[in-house]
């Protein structure tokens, strides 16, 4: 059984670059699990896309790395043995200003 488009969703930066993460991945982020699930008949639930046109394609790239991240170590049995998401110093700002509008 293959991974459906309803199964995922597609993030678009600033520079219209787009990421196509598995939906269970997004809904990392309390921001995009509440504009995919609603039942407003919002554009991002009913096409399962979402455009960030203040956050970059470097930033928006390490989100969903964050994403995968916490989804795969988060509950995760073997919690002492967490590597550490690195994450480069002259992005520092710039993604913590993201992730804390995304609220992941």
């Amino acid at each position: 059984m293959g991974i459906t488009k309803a199964d995922t969703v597609k993030l678009i930066s600033a520079e219209g670059f787009e990421f196509v993460i598995h939906k269970e991945a997004a809904m990392i982020s309390n921001t995009l699990k509440n504009m995919l699930s609603s039942s407003g008949g919002f554009q991002e639930t009913e096409l399962g896309e979402v455009r960030f046109p203040e956050i970059s394609t470097p930033i928006l790239e390490k989100l969903c790395q964050f994403f995968y991240y916490k989804l795969r170590y988060t509950n995760s049995a073997a919690v002492k043995n967490v590597p550490e998401f690195k994450i480069e110093p002259e992005i520092a700002i710039e993604l913590l200003m993201a992730s804390n509008f995304l609220d992941c």
